[in-house]
This record gives structure tokens, sequence and C-alpha cells, in this order.
């Protein structure tokens, strides 16, 4: 019987590792979380052999990565070879630039990766990637009773206003404060409930609807930032435009006469464009973006450094802020390359004078980092989630709460602000 801190049931564990010392220890720590049946094997060859034999397929396999004969990264390709996709805990005591790379190598096979973790192991270690494989596991099973969505299902839904802009914070990472939101489309199904944009943004874009959600979501911020205007909340509302709505050579004019409506500056808009946005129609695309530029619209490349063509999108587009990547601020401060690549693009848009924006801070230990590596403003779970414009209020009153705790901490000995990690 698995106790309640496993947040999925393991019926049965592989623990594959040479060192009977280091197996003893993992077989006690998943005793301890209420693991019964555990198998166990001294490299990949012994495994591959036991998992032939075994009627009941392991729930979790614990993998070492070093071993005599066949190896952790060997024996885990023979697992895809032979179609056994089990869920895996990779673990070494190895840089953690090794565990990463096996981390996402095991990603590209299309397995199931809970975590790849430094020994030695614990219970804290093992149960964050447990958590975090028990979360996928909820949204994805929530993805999986999602209505089949039909072209004329969203054409009705953006006409009767059933996908809403939610609002994400967006913070100055120095002081916490409150500066400015990202818009982002969700859609409220009236028998299906919250429908996650991935799953209705590809068909708008395909059906050519994308430009009239894009209308909407925009008519929707900017509404919103004209009322929170009015009640002494200024705040920079960044919305995402489609690389097809920049074809359309009456869109500046239409964006204009909405942001005249609702009698707003054009500088409180931020305007985010993917940094593959302009590469279909270049000369359609840059003329579009350069007339937002001279109306006074701020300029954001989303998701930097994704693609391949980043340093050639900064050289042609005139951005005034440059958002980086979620993939290179997760779990940075635990891993030297996205750290380098990290302050790398800091420094550089420092260089070009950008405001950064660091997307995807989930833990405290990245906001930290980013506090000293110069980022300019934030936006993560550690911050808030997307939210409706009448829960944005509440937040911001339990934010002020937190701001003590989000500021530079000061050190000690020296009472100065604390120092950047080491490589």
């Amino acid at each position: 019987m698995v106790t309640k801190l496993t947040p999925f049931p393991i019926e049965t564990l592989l623990i594959v590792d040479d060192s009977p010392l280091q197996r003893l220890h993992t077989v006690g720590l998943m005793r301890d979380l209420g693991v019964e049946m555990i198998y166990e094997a001294g490299d990949g060859h012994e495994a591959l052999e036991l998992l032939g034999l075994l009627r009941l397929p392991p729930s979790l396999v614990i993998v070492d990565l070093e071993m005599p004969g066949m190896d952790g990264v060997e024996f885990i390709q023979q697992l895809q070879l032979r179609k056994l996709n089990f869920p895996l805990i990779v673990a070494s005591s190895r840089e953690r630039s090794l565990l990463a790379s096996v981390e996402t190598m095991i990603e590209a096979l299309g397995m199931h990766i809970l975590g790849a973790l430094q020994k030695p192991l614990n219970q804290e270690k093992i149960l964050g990637a447990l958590n975090s494989f028990g979360n996928s596991l909820a949204l994805k099973e929530k993805d999986s009773v999602l209505p089949v969505v039909r072209e004329i299902d969203l054409q009705t839904a953006i006409r009767n206003h059933e996908i809403i802009a939610y609002y994400q914070p967006k913070v100055d990472i120095r002081t916490g404060m409150l500066k400015g939101v990202e818009a982002l489309a969700r859609w409220i199904h009236p028998q299906a409930g919250m429908i996650p944009p991935n799953h209705f943004i590809p068909l708008a874009e395909s059906s050519g609807l994308i430009h009239e959600l894009t209308l909407s979501m925009l008519e929707q911020a900017m509404a919103q930032a004209a009322l929170w205007n009015e009640r002494g909340l200024s705040l920079k509302v960044a919305v995402n435009l489609s690389p097809l709505s920049l074809d359309i050579p009456s869109f500046v004019q239409k964006v204009s006469d909405l942001l005249a409506r609702h009698a707003l500056l054009a500088e409180q808009i931020v305007l985010e464009i993917t940094e593959s946005s302009v590469v279909a129609n270049l000369g359609s695309a840059l003329g579009t973006l350069a007339r937002f530029r001279l109306k006074g619209f701020g300029l954001s490349i989303d998701d930097y450094g994704t693609g391949f063509s980043s340093m050639q999108q900064l050289a042609r587009i005139p951005f005034t802020e440059l958002k980086i990547d979620r993939s290179f601020v997760h779990g940075a401060h635990t891993r030297q390359n996205l750290r380098v690549i990290l302050q790398s693009a800091l420094d550089m848009a420092k260089r070009l004078e950008l405001e950064t924006v660091a997307e995807g801070i989930e833990t405290i230990e990245d906001w930290r980092l980013l506090q000293d590596s110069g980022c300019t403003l934030g936006q993560g779970y550690l911050i808030a989630k997307p939210m409706l414009p009448s829960e944005l209020p509440i937040w911001l009153k339990g934010h002020h709460r937190r701001l003590g705790e989000l500021r530079p901490q000061l050190d000690s000995a020296t009472g100065n602000e604390g120092s950047k990690p080491e490589n």
C-alpha cells in the first residue's frame, strides 16, 4: 500500500545501480514512501533481462548513469528501441550540465522523465520529481477530456465573447512592485469550462480567425487598461500578436483606432512578437512593426532564445523589450549552462538599452539569480498565475505583504546585498 506522500501510485519499482550500497539507500527511501515491491539490477544488461521476466511492469525506474557493462544512457536508449516507456528518474553524482543533457535526450526520445537528480538522493529530491510528474499527469488528464474544437465553434466563441483576457502580473525584479501585465487568451466554454490556448490558437491561425481574435484581445486589454487608469493604477499591458496579422495593411490603423477610442497613450501598450514572426513576409512585417514603433507602441521580442534567428531579429526590428523564454529561466540557479546563456542575454539587452523580462519564474532561487544578474522585470507562478481583472486588486493586497521577502537580501556579515551564486 503506497502512502499518501507519493502523488501517484507506485505498485512496483526498479532500481538500476551498480553500487549495492546506493541501491540499499534508495530502497530505504522508497520503502519509507510506501513502495513495497522493489526490484534491483546492477547494470543495464541485468535490468533488461529482469524486465523480460517481470509479469507486472515497473511503475517507475530509478537509474544511475555511471555503470560498467551498460551505462544508464545506453540502458535508456535500449528501452526506447524496445518500446518500453516507463517513468524514469535518472541519478548521478556527475555535474548538473550532464544531467540536464540526459534529461533533454530522454524528452527528445519521447519518454517520461520525472527528474534528473544529483546524488546523494533523499526524500525531498524524489518527492519533488514525483510531484512534478503527478502535476503533469493531472494536466494531461484534463487535456484529454477537452472537446474537439471546430472552426464554427471558435468563430462563435470569439463573437460571443467567450474568449476573454486573463492577466499575468509583471513585477520589478529589484522591488517586487507591480509594473505591468500580460493579456492571455482563455476560452471559457459554456459546457467544457476552461479551454487552454494551445487547444485553439493553432486552429485560429489555420482558419484565418486569428486576426479577429487578436483584435478582440487588443480591445479587451485596452478597455481594461483604461479602467485601471481611471482607478489610479497605471500599468503597461502586453498583448501577443500573431505573425499573420502583420501582413494585413489595415492592421496598424485598426489598433490605433482602438487606442484612440480608449484614450490611451501608445507607450502603455506593448506588442509581443515571437522571434520567428517576421520570417515569412519580411518586408510587410518590418513595415508594420516600424509603423507601430513610430506611433509609440512598445515592441517586445517574445520567447527570446528559442529559435535560430534571435540575433538577426534584434538587428532588424526596433524592439524596446527582450523577453527571455522560461526554458532559460526555470532552474537556472542550478545549471551553469543556463546561467551563462541568461547572463549573456541580459548583458546584451543592457547594451542595446532594452528592458528585460524573464518569464517562467517559479522558485525564489531563480528570482534571486535574476536580481543578481540585472534583469528588469519578472513574471511567473512565483509571483502570480494569470487571473481575471477583477482578481488583480485582491492579489495586489496580498502581494504587498510579500515585498519584504522578494527584495534583495542583505549579507549578514557585510550588510551588502547578496552576491551572485558561484559558477
